[in-house]
């Protein structure tokens, strides 16, 4: 199988409301900080929107967490190219935001597997998509020392999968 691409759902899913998502999102990354995955400059984009829609006291005790996850975690940032839109009616799926599509059509051009928590987007599985979610997790192995610190100060942000 291809690349493993993440969309914000996943990311932000580490700061759910929901604990056993927060547990099965945080142990994606723990298990994947070093293994190469893929995240569209959209869905990037998307996980700062929700972020800075945040007061400023949230959005301080968040960033520091996210800048060092994303400095050490081994994700390619990727921005749309014209050879993904070839892909975007392949599989005409009902309910889907426009950034849920075109994310679909990067995956299928590319021969990747999505990894999320959106329920829209797990829908695809059924039509056949390479679309998961996480394992689920009861205990997740921590982050190392100083990104797990990082970490447990940054749960001031909660989100919930509406707002993603």
């Amino acid at each position: 199988m291809g690349e493993t691409y993440l969309d914000a759902s996943l990311f932000l899913g580490m700061h759910s409301t929901d604990p056993v998502t927060r547990a099965a999102c945080k142990g994606f990354f723990v298990t994947h900080l070093h293994l190469p995955t893929v995240m569209t400059y959209e869905e990037v984009g998307r996980c700062d929107d929700v972020v800075w829609g945040r007061p400023r006291r949230i959005q301080d005790l968040y960033y520091p967490f996210m800048d060092v996850l994303h400095s050490v975690l081994d994700v390619r940032r990727r921005g749309y190219q014209v050879s993904d839109l070839t892909h975007l009616d392949a599989h005409p799926l009902t309910g889907l935001r426009p950034r849920e599509r075109l994310l679909l059509s990067v995956v299928s051009a590319t021969g990747g597997r999505l990894v999320t928590v959106n329920p829209r987007l797990l829908r695809a599985s059924s039509a056949g998509l390479p679309v998961c979610s996480p394992r689920p997790s009861q205990e997740t192995a921590p982050f190392p020392d100083e990104l797990e610190s990082l970490y447990r100060q940054s749960l001031a942000l909660e989100v919930d999968h509406a707002e993603v």
